[in-house]
């Protein structure tokens, strides 16, 4: 778009003291007669820049003039690069590098885009989860209903829903919308959702319900989880739910917490073998032990 070349090519000067057409054209992809009309552009709005000629020329913004970066601190501005780096690792690279160009800067701005936070949210499931990600973004910008398979634990299921929000949280990323085929508010893991597509049907954007603003009502089963966990683990329970998390006790270390999804629950305790026995509730502790004997049957 032109405002965003607009926009680079005046970051781009005000970064570097003289710049010529052909390196402009080049950075921006287009003609040196775009780059000169764009120069036209940016005098016409105020913008003091002068040209040069000859050898050594180019084109320059005035001595003195300044863009006021008093908007955003140095530490503003760190914070803004960390994210846009986190959401490239799972966008476009090419939108995220045009963003972070005309963010970042040279040796004389103020601040180094080496920022030193990295953020990964795309883990192993980058090839995956991008183009997901991407496609899912375009349908709830146009309006556009999707369509995919999605895997759970009853099977599979074929679904249609109208795409309202692509959210990461609890460390997965989920699309949120209006399910047709159960005419209500769904949320569904990207990393269950295969065969993904956009359809040509377009829909009206619905009024989110007040209730439905609060996503964590997708992920509550409120089941409180009284355990004890033998103390070589001790490192994993602060790791996952921090220093406080346990009470020391003869047996072990008592870990008590409510958590909103049962299967996530059951598979982090099965991880812990013999290392941790479940006092509360009792029906969880069943199901443990069912499965581990299914196990034991396995290799018997």
């Amino acid at each position: 778009m032109k405002l965003d070349r607009l926009l680079g090519i005046l970051t781009h000067l005000l970064q570097n003291n003289r710049v010529t057409a052909p390196k402009l054209a080049e950075k921006f992809e287009v003609s040196r007669r775009t780059i000169g009309r764009d120069i036209d552009t940016l005098c016409a709005a105020g913008i003091p820049i002068i040209t040069y000629q000859g050898v050594g020329g180019g084109i320059s913004i005035a001595e003195g003039f300044k863009l006021d970066k008093s908007i955003l601190t140095k530490s503003e501005l760190s914070d803004i690069i960390a994210a846009l780096k986190g959401i490239g690792s799972v966008s476009s690279p090419s939108q995220i590098e045009s963003t972070l160009d005309k963010l970042g800067a040279n040796t004389e701005s103020v601040i180094s885009m080496r920022e030193p936070i990295v953020i990964d949210l795309a883990s192993f499931y980058k090839c995956q989860l991008t183009p997901k990600i991407q496609l899912i973004k375009e349908a709830i910008l146009q309006s556009n209903v999707i369509d995919f398979d999605y895997y759970y634990e009853k099977g599979q299921a074929k679904r249609i829903i109208e795409p309202y929000y692509v959210i990461f949280q609890w460390a997965s990323w989920y699309v949120y919308g209006f399910c047709l085929d159960r005419n209500d508010w769904r949320m569904f893991k990207l990393t269950r959702i295969w065969n993904l597509n956009a359809n040509e049907r377009t829909f009206i954007p619905r009024e989110l319900p007040p209730e439905e603003n609060d996503y964590n009502n997708h992920f509550i089963e409120n089941i409180h989880l009284v355990a004890v966990f033998d103390p070589s683990v001790r490192h994993i329970l602060i790791d996952s739910y921090g220093l406080g998390c346990y009470r020391e006790t003869s047996q072990g270390l008592e870990f008590e917490f409510s958590f909103t999804n049962r299967n996530y629950m059951v598979s982090w305790l099965m991880g812990f073998g013999a290392k941790v026995k479940i006092i509360k509730p009792e029906y969880i502790a069943q199901e443990i032990k069912t499965e581990a004997q299914k196990i034991l049957d396995i290799y018997e």
